[in-house]
């Protein structure tokens, strides 16, 4: 096998380990097992519809998908390489469905993970748990078939409710997801919040101010992103504790593009990330007229069918070439070495989640055997925030790769959510 190949390999082992999260959790409703449906609003919330004028972060509907024992959670963590010894709790979980606002500002729906602790109190800090790169709508916290669930559940069974946003056009959202837009995945993100502290009474809890923020990939950037926001002040019914992003993309301009030039990103890996991005983003903003512009024949004709986000991430990468010099044109090529036009402010409005200063201790989780986030992201995103007056921990977890440093990271995050609590 070329390393290409090897690494495609590795997207296919993390659809199936995601396959194999919902498998040890076992049955989940049908409703749950793959791509939903938008729901119906309940009655007690209005009947306006999938695009009524609901006030942003109302919640329309929420749905039990699971409870779990803390000896299962136990079994389910170590069965997929993560440190359970944090798990405190059994936990439920729930599908939400609640009302946000699409990249241009018309009303949307989105969907949500919600999960909390059987017991641990009623009054509970909460934890954003905003998931990695998937193209596929099914793969998603609140379906229960991503690998982020792991995370979610981990934290909540340490006492905390742990709202997971699928973001805008996955789930049960409407539409195709704008991937790597920044504010609408912030916004999603915030108003999963607030449907979430609508939800929490309806099952004995109630969610204080303090947010522990967390995300991996691209979450990761979202995370940072969201942070800024809550200590902005965008809810005051918010407050960020702490910042723990995993692995996150924070300078796309600085590292990530040069990166898949570079060799520093697998070939494969770097294909569907830019082709998702190119995609998704001219949905935004006028990056081109014709794919042929973009892409090499035979991906011009199918790229935008493939980022439908009806089709599952193996499916893709199996369509798509092993390098960026076999998808792109000659043109494109140096244009994404050197961005420019619009194409530069594309980047560049995405950019920048790292120059503020959080008031609140920050870690940056990352590893230097990371083939798809290299570890200078986390690097760069400290040094932002020492020149805006902050500062944050660099956690190198050493050799492990991507999906490593996520397992790895949300065992110490759990630790250390803990023992922030205590202080």
């Amino acid at each position: 096998m070329t390393e290409h190949r090897t690494r495609r390999a590795v997207r296919r082992t993390a659809a199936a380990t995601a396959a194999a999260v919902l498998s040890a959790l076992t049955a989940l409703p049908a409703s749950a097992a793959g791509p939903a449906a938008p729901e119906t609003p309940r009655s007690d919330h209005g009947q306006h519809g999938q695009h009524g004028r609901h006030a942003r972060g109302t919640l329309l509907s929420a749905t039990p998908l699971l409870d779990r024992t803390p000896a299962r959670l136990t079994e389910l963590l170590a069965a997929n390489g993560v440190d359970a010894s944090a798990v405190r709790h059994g936990v439920t979980a729930h599908r939400l469905v609640y009302a946000t606002v699409a990249p241009g500002g018309e009303p949307t729906t989105a969907s949500a993970l919600l999960v909390l602790p059987v017991g641990g109190g009623e009054r509970l800090a909460t934890v954003s748990e905003t998931h990695g790169t998937t193209a596929y709508r099914g793969h998603v916290p609140s379906t229960g078939e991503n690998f982020s669930a792991l995370a979610a559940l981990l934290y909540a069974s340490g006492g905390r409710a742990v709202v997971a946003p699928d973001y805008l056009g996955l789930g049960s959202g409407p539409g195709t997801h704008p991937y790597v837009d920044t504010r609408s995945s912030v916004s999603a993100s915030l108003d999963a919040l607030r449907a979430a502290r609508a939800a929490a009474p309806r099952h004995g809890k109630r969610l204080t101010d303090e947010v522990y923020v967390t995300g991996f990939s691209q979450g990761g950037q979202v995370a940072m992103a969201l942070g800024r926001e809550l200590a902005r002040g965008a809810d005051p019914s918010f407050r960020p504790r702490a910042l723990a992003p995993v692995a996150g993309p924070y300078d796309i301009e600085g590292v990530e593009l040069p990166a898949m030039f570079d060799g520093r990103i697998d070939g494969a890996s770097a294909v569907f990330y830019l082709s998702y991005f190119l995609v998704a983003q001219n949905r935004l903003h006028p990056l081109y007229d014709d794919p042929r512009e973009v892409f090499r024949a035979p991906y011009a004709d199918r790229v935008e069918d493939l980022f439908d986000n009806d089709h599952r991430d193996e499916e893709i990468a199996g369509r798509l070439p092993d390098t960026v010099e076999e998808l792109l044109t000659a043109e494109w090529y140096e244009r994404l070495r050197r961005p420019d036009g619009t194409l530069a402010e594309v980047v560049r409005l995405n950019d920048g989640v790292c120059a503020w200063a959080p008031r609140v201790p920050v870690r940056l989780h990352a590893s230097d055997g990371d083939r798809d986030v290299p570890i200078a992201n986390a690097r760069h995103c400290a040094e932002d925030l020492v020149e805006h007056g902050s500062r944050a921990t660099v956690v190198n977890h050493g050799d492990a790769d991507h999906f490593g440093a996520y397992t790895a990271a949300i065992a110490h995050n759990a630790r250390w959510f803990a023992h922030l609590d205590r202080r």
